[in-house]
């Protein structure tokens, strides 16, 4: 089949345009192949990239679907297929027409909106990706690379606090502090602002030690529960914490959100 037997479907965005020629690629997959070609224009902002796809439509018997959302490209566009017999049709209008008559609100009429929501989402998925990579220490160099840092002996929550947190677009690495290791040089690089410490009451953390080890089917008079244990822990940290000059959260009787959130604020706060 020649150039010339085919149908020509313009697709004109003001954005990317995938939208629309997913939707031309799904209609024309009822159809027997190679009767029509596609050819995507993006990132239509202006008249004169209308009037050049409208005289390449009229010259190959084309049509026109679209995704133009702003008025005054979309107008032009309308009415110029309107004077010339091109085919058009407008791909969002009739389900945002919907949308507006069933949330009673205007629409924002802003090309690119999807791939800000499709960003965003992929800047959570790194945070959550960053959050299991530098969980525990694992790798000193991530709290280079943290947008915060939180540190703090075993169980006060650290890994759920960076998971939570992740899913805020925070990249977050945790170190635990114990006191027969070292805590990594690089921590001692981070400015001070960006490190969050977790304390905890030694008596809430020997019950939540106790029921830990419970759950392990360990016996429950091994010293990580110990309370004199505990409180040798919290001593060191507390050493380690006021070295760096960090602020530092008491965990004793916070959920997991109420800490997290008062951590993002903290850190907007400073970023801000």
């Amino acid at each position: 089949m020649s150039s010339s037997d085919q149908s020509m479907v313009y697709v004109i965005s003001d954005s990317v345009g995938e939208t629309a020629e997913l939707v031309v690629k799904a209609a024309l997959s009822q159809f027997s192949q190679g009767k029509a070609a596609i050819t995507r224009i993006p990132y239509v902002e202006d008249t004169s990239t209308v009037d050049d796809v409208i005289t390449q439509a009229i010259e190959n018997n084309g049509v026109i679907a679209f995704t133009v959302v702003v008025p005054e490209v979309k107008n032009y566009l309308l009415q110029q297929a309107a004077s010339h017999n091109v085919p058009i049709y407008d791909i969002l209008t009739p389900m945002i027409t919907l949308m507006e008559n069933r949330l009673n609100t205007s629409p924002k009429n802003k090309s690119g909106l999807i791939h800000t929501l499709d960003e965003d989402y992929f800047r959570k998925v790194e945070a959550i990706e960053f959050a299991v990579k530098y969980d525990d220490g694992r790798d000193p160099r991530g709290v280079l690379r943290a947008d915060v840092v939180l540190i703090g002996v075993s169980r006060t929550s650290k890994t759920p606090l960076s998971q939570y947190l992740a899913h805020k677009r925070l990249k977050v690495a945790n170190v635990p502090l114990v006191p027969e290791v070292e805590p990594p040089e690089e921590l001692f690089d981070v400015p001070s602002e960006k490190i969050i410490g977790l304390t905890i009451s030694p008596k809430k953390l020997n019950t939540i030690r106790t029921e830990r080890l419970k759950a392990l089917g360990l016996k429950e008079e091994a010293n990580y529960a110990a309370l004199e244990r505990i409180e040798e822990e919290l001593l060191y940290s507390a050493r380690i914490m006021n070295k760096i000059g960090c602020r530092i959260i008491d965990v004793s009787t916070k959920a997991v959100e109420e800490t997290a959130n008062l951590i993002y604020q903290l850190v907007h706060h400073h970023s801000s």
